[in-house]
């Protein structure tokens, strides 16, 4: 369901104060600054799609900066995709300027300082994800940060369509698409950061990450299943389990680790449903393909550094459906971990 939040019924003497508040808990801190005069105009609507942060930014002029202090205050490891999808806007990072125009985006990454200018009224669109959903190496990751990237460049061509559509028709999807979804689209921009870079694959590497698509997609529809395991994931793609392994780790994971990660995702889902519809713990961990309920207590404590039912509190006093960011994705070392 879209959250969303504006200024119209606000006071306009409180409204960049409200603003100021929304822009914060939305996103990270920040602190937002708008020329003074005419009554300040904001109103954001955002969408969760599994991991990826989905939010619609309909404001009036401001500029938006994320400070050393913010970061120290408040260490959250995101990326963000600033789609311009009205008006004009400018993000600045690592000393490069983005000059956004309708139809262009730019990266930026919330560990490290950036600001976000828009001289005119403006819509954006903005993607929000765990900084580890774009598997990059940091180097890579700190070189395109701050660039324009058009839909008329490579593959980006495909990829701002999508995103447009996505954040139109966000809430229409069920959990278990969004989930799949959101990890295509981190996949999508990976590979247009990898072009863009000039890193782009050969025609066999490219095959590779095809093949790689299928595999996550089919241990998704097999995660409830005891049995899924190297050699049944293999026997299903005609390749052998060493090939498996290592179409993983190239991507810095396992086999196994995936595994877990996404049955702890979709158990971690299935137990924030509202408490009248939801189930039993130990049905949860065994309906996603863990043998106990205390192997899974114990693998969801490692990943999230809570409980099953301390999590279950925790969403029945977030009711937002932005509640998850409070518990953090499971680590690498986590998955590496596994099997």
């Amino acid at each position: 369901m879209a959250v969303v939040l504006s200024t119209e019924s606000v006071p306009p003497g409180d409204r960049l104060a409200y603003w100021h508040d929304v822009v914060w808990r939305t996103f990270v801190p920040l602190d937002v600054a708008a020329p003074q005069g005419e009554p300040f105009f904001g109103a954001v609507t955002t969408e969760q799609l599994g991991q990826l942060q989905i939010s619609t930014v309909d404001a009036e002029p401001e500029q938006v900066r994320r400070s050393r202090r913010l970061i120290a205050g408040s260490p959250d490891e995101y990326m963000l995709v600033g789609l311009q999808s009205r008006g004009t806007g400018v993000v600045v990072q690592d000393g490069r300027v983005a000059r956004l125009e309708p139809g262009e985006f730019a990266l930026y990454d919330t560990t490290l300082p950036y600001t976000l200018h828009f001289p005119e009224r403006f819509e954006m669109i903005v993607f929000q994800m765990p900084r580890q959903a774009m598997r990059l190496p940091e180097c890579d990751l700190r070189r395109i940060t701050g660039v324009t990237i058009g839909p008329d460049q490579g593959l980006a061509a495909l990829v701002v369509p999508l995103l447009s559509r996505l954040s139109a028709e966000a809430g229409s999807y069920r959990p278990e698409v969004g989930e799949m979804l959101a990890r295509n689209v981190a996949d999508l921009l990976t590979t247009v950061v990898a072009e863009r870079l000039g890193q782009d694959a050969t025609e066999s590497d490219a095959a590779q990450q095809t093949l790689l698509l299928r595999i996550r997609a089919y241990i998704d529809s097999q995660l409830a299943e005891p049995s899924l395991s190297v050699e049944t994931i293999a026997a299903a793609h005609h390749i052998s389990p060493r090939h498996l392994q290592r179409l993983f780790q190239r991507q810095d994971e396992t086999v196994g680790g995936w595994i877990r990660r996404r049955r702890l995702e979709e158990c971690r889902r299935e137990l924030a449903r509202p408490r009248r519809t939801r189930p039993a713990v130990a049905a949860v961990a065994h309906r996603w393909g863990f043998f106990s309920a205390a192997h899974f207590s114990r693998a969801f404590r490692t990943a999230y550094g809570m409980s099953p039912r301390e999590w279950q509190a925790l969403t029945d006093r977030s009711p937002s459906p932005m509640s998850e960011r409070s518990v953090p994705a499971p680590s690498t070392a986590t998955m590496r971990s596994s099997r």
